[in-house]
């Protein structure tokens, strides 16, 4: 559903600008890119830097700037005076976070005639000299599921540590191999140092993206506690999170990039059926680069939602498996599982983590800064679609596929700590080599409710074995 709405512009607008690409074609009439093709959409230095230049003489704050993208941000009557347009409002409906079965609408930024959603044209324009478009940034998704004493709610419910019982991690952290010496580097809502990882000896550091504030403050909370889904399968890793603006999620990615990564997980994620928003192929063209350079590119595949970048070719795409108290495994109703229509005969997920099922995913306790959002957001309804703890303890319940990314990117770690020299790709054929198929459940009605067993027999939900990865590699933990 859409519709527009007058006076719901913000006062301040973040872009990112494209400069003319060296391969002739535009980055917004580009089909598929990828690692082997994103050269021809980077731009020269000499173009990147007109382009950088013409827009601050113009009034823009220009955040970050490379040959892949400028980040801009400005009010909304510098874009209509420069580029000679009119910047309009449109109300869409999205699925609700924590939430599948509940819609709410999001505000979504457009021109009044753009060429695709979320363009600006530079046709016609002395700018068209240096830029090819701009593509204005919208609105990120987190992808949670529906230091006061630890609750112990009433009802089946994983603990970290039983989540690195059962992704296989216990026996490689007893072996040595605890991510030690590899950089995880988070893209979300920030991170606040929680009793919990005190009291483990656990440690990150917080750099902000592009128009965020406050490093020492997760005023969300989803960072935080996903975060904790990490350490536990990979508990000696360098970890940094990048604070992000949920309306300029494309300059949070390029400054994980920029922190020299091994590993970047994202469980911040557009919802993409089709291919339409401009800034899409941008980010496609981050991620390639990120890719290219070795780095392995950790993505929630999303709860009901069709997640980008999980649909890149490039990235690991995580879905979800649901382990119950008896231990059987079925795939997780609550996680996407689709096939992309960004990229040809491309299936998300490629592997899962845990996830809970329909309607909360209410499944794995973890910390949260006290009073924050999702603190104060989960405790507000009973089991099953909230966790019934007390607002403000500290403590949530929840999962999804922002759960499952960070515990799959931990994996990665211990991976990348065994063999220094696994490329993105070789980690994702050992992942799934080694994973435990599903035989059992489907996936989200949402996104096509896929059954875990294809028709040709194939396995469409793998739970990740740390151990057996390891094994594999010929690192027997």
């Amino acid at each position: 559903m859409a519709y527009r709405i007058d006076g719901r512009l913000p006062s301040l607008v973040y872009a990112q600008a494209s400069p003319r690409s060296q391969g002739g074609e535009s980055v917004f009439d580009a089909g598929e890119i990828r690692a082997d093709n994103v050269e021809d959409y980077l731009a020269t230095d000499v173009v990147t830097q007109r382009a950088e230049r013409e827009l601050a003489a113009a009034g823009f704050t220009v955040l970050d700037s490379s040959p892949a993208g400028i980040n801009i941000a400005g009010p909304p009557e510098l874009y209509d005076r420069y580029f000679e347009t009119t910047l309009i409002t449109e109300e869409r409906e999205v699925i609700q976070p924590g939430a599948v079965e509940l819609r709410r609408t999001r505000t979504f930024l457009d021109t009044a005639r753009a060429d695709r959603p979320g363009l600006i044209s530079t046709r016609g324009l002395p700018a068209a000299e240096f830029l090819e478009g701009v593509a204005l940034e919208q609105p990120a998704t987190t992808l949670h599921g529906t230091a006061a004493p630890v609750p112990k709610p009433d009802y089946w419910h994983l603990t970290t540590d039983m989540v690195a019982e059962y992704l296989g991690a216990r026996a490689a952290h007893d072996q040595g191999i605890t991510g030690a010496g590899v950089r995880l580097v988070m893209v979300d809502t920030g991170w606040e140092p929680h009793p919990y990882f005190r009291e483990r000896g656990l440690r990150g550091t917080v750099v902000l993206g592009p128009g965020t504030a406050d490093p020492e403050v997760d005023e969300d909370g989803h960072g935080t506690c996903e975060s904790a889904n990490a350490f536990a399968v990979a508990p000696g890793i360098d970890f940094t999170m990048v604070k992000a603006k949920d309306t300029n999620l494309l300059a949070a990615f390029n400054t994980a990039l920029r922190q020299q990564p091994d590993i970047i997980s994202m469980s911040l994620e557009y919802h993409v059926k089709t291919p339409e928003e401009a800034i899409e192929p941008m980010l496609a063209v981050a991620v390639s680069l990120a890719v290219r350079s070795g780095v392995v590119v950790v993505c929630a595949a999303g709860n009901g939602h069709y997640a980008f970048p999980a649909q890149h070719p490039g990235v690991i795409a995580v879905g979800g498996v649901h382990r119950d108290e008896h231990g059987v495994h079925r795939a997780s109703d609550y996680a996407s599982a689709f096939t992309s229509t960004l990229f040809l005969g491309r299936v998300v997920p490629d592997v899962c983590g845990l996830v809970g099922m329909r309607p909360g995913a209410t499944y794995i306790l973890l910390p949260a800064p006290r009073g924050s959002s999702i603190d104060q957001h989960r405790a507000a309804k009973p089991y099953p679609d909230g966790d019934g703890t007390t607002p403000g303890d500290g403590w949530v319940v929840l999962s999804g596929t922002s759960a499952a990314a960070p515990q799959v990117a931990g994996v990665c770690a211990l991976l990348r700590q065994a063999d220094r020299e696994l490329t993105p790709r070789r980690i994702r054929t050992l992942l799934q080599d080694s994973a435990l198929d599903i035989d059992q459940g489907a996936g989200n009605p949402d996104t096509g409710g896929l059954t875990a067993l294809a028709p040709d027999g194939t396995h469409r939900f793998k739970l990740v074995r740390a151990d057996r990865a390891l094994s594999l590699l010929g690192r027997r933990p």
